[in-house]
């Protein structure tokens, strides 16, 4: 692959025509990279894994780590608007020139080794941690675990937020064997928490079998909420004044909850008190996940994509008031349960209007929107385009309404970009 003078956008164009179904999954290939590119491993390094809540998981650590004065560098994936949020130093995205740069340094080493998308995106992140000597890395797995390119880095401690159905093609078609793959980030004798009080006994065997030291839920630390506060209770520390984080959901204290299990487990103890968790966690915001937007009316935005998140975002949805009606955009991949998404939603959403995501593995509005009538009970309105979408879900909603935007990161961001200059017609 010759790069010389390419844009970022350009690189991510090449990258992409590599399909992950061509190349077997493994960690060998980035194995050897790494081993090439000479980097050496930040002191501290997390793994977070899990079927949903990753994103607000990574994003509440990376503000407690870096309210102790870390330098902290952030890996997650996907990215909403643009592919720079996937690597951030410090709470800052990294420039096209600094991603660039990485690329071309790992295409320098190379050689005839074939590496996905995904693949190179993180051997790019660590490039750019090595380079800024950050002191802690965050590491959000892409898919799974055990065969997930983050894997090949050797973690601190980890951190399961939970294991549903998704990625079925890939994983499993049950939550047990899909534990079995998301248990791969564990270590013998390091520690790895599981946030949801349900761990599939994959996973706790798995860390018996493997002699890794497995933190559960309800077990050896705890948490409860009254609404306003909330309290937790480790092994070490007990805490019983600390603000609920500012994003939208009561899963968000479980998986506060989780990151404070998980700093606990790293030894970071001198970041388990309240004044100092609960000036971190207030400033903490993630694109995507139940976010408002008022532009012509109100906006919820949601990446939502299987059948649990989904569930979550009904329970959201059920705490809002609006007066109007709610309308929901709707765009899908082709391998997501399109049927059970909707069947958690349609209690929650008055109207349908289905798009085609800006994806070549997204569902065609028409398909979509035959299987959303079908399992909403309902018609559902197909668009020819993201702003027809936008139009007719606005007019759904009227004034006092609400539009939800849902089923994909790939229908979201655009969504986003587009409000910014969004004017109803």
């Amino acid at each position: 692959m010759r790069s010389s003078g390419s844009s970022l956008d350009e690189w991510l164009v090449r990258l992409e025509s590599f399909s992950p179904t061509e190349i077997v999954l493994g960690l060998e290939r980035v194995e050897v990279l790494l081993e090439r590119l000479q980097l050496p491993a930040p002191e501290i390094v997390f793994h977070i894994a899990g079927t949903n809540g990753k994103g607000s998981s990574v994003a509440m650590l990376e503000a407690l780590l870096r309210g102790k004065n870390l330098r902290v560098g952030t890996y997650t994936s996907p990215h909403i608007t643009r592919y720079n949020e996937r690597i951030r130093i410090d709470a800052r995205e990294a420039a096209d020139a600094e991603i660039i740069e990485a690329f071309e340094r790992i295409e320098a080493v190379r050689e005839a080794i074939p590496l996905t998308y995904f693949e190179y995106g993180t051997l790019a992140a660590l490039l750019l941690f090595a380079d800024a000597e950050v002191d802690a890395a965050i590491l959000e797995i892409g898919m799974g675990g055990r065969l997930d390119a983050v894997n090949a880095v050797e973690p601190t401690a980890g951190l399961i937020t939970n294991v549903a159905l998704d990625h079925c093609a890939w994983l499993g078609s049950d939550v047990e064997t899909i534990g079995t793959e998301k248990a791969g980030i564990m270590r013998p004798g390091k520690p790895t928490v599981f946030a949801s009080p349900d761990a599939p006994q994959s996973v706790i065997g798995h860390a018996r079998t493997l002699g890794a030291e497995l933190i559960l839920a309800g077990r050896d630390y705890d948490w409860s909420s009254d609404g306003e506060r909330w309290s937790w209770r480790g092994t070490t520390r007990q805490l019983r004044d600390l603000e609920r984080p500012p994003l939208a959901g009561d899963v968000q204290v479980q998986n506060a909850a989780g990151v404070l299990a998980l700093i606990e487990a790293a030894g970071l103890h001198d970041l388990l008190v309240e004044n100092v968790i609960n000036a971190a966690i207030a400033g903490v915001r993630l694109a995507g996940r139940a976010q408002r937007v008022s532009v012509g009316g109100e906006w919820l935005l949601d990446v939502a994509h299987n059948p649990a998140a989904a569930q979550t975002l009904a329970d959201t949805l059920g705490s809002i008031d609006i007066s109007g009606p709610t309308a929901a955009i709707i765009s899908m991949l082709d391998d997501k349960d399109v049927e059970e998404v909707v069947a958690a939603l349609k209690g929650k959403v008055d109207s349908w209007v289905a798009v085609r995501a800006e994806s070549p593995r997204a569902l065609s509005a028409s398909e979509l929107g035959r299987r959303v009538a079908n399992a909403a009970d309902r018609s559902c309105l197909v668009a020819d385009s993201l702003p027809q979408a936008m139009d007719h879900a606005r007019a759904l909603a009227g004034t006092d309404g609400l539009v939800l935007v849902t089923g994909s990161f790939y229908i979201v961001g655009p969504v986003l970009r587009a409000l910014e200059i969004y004017s109803p017609r």
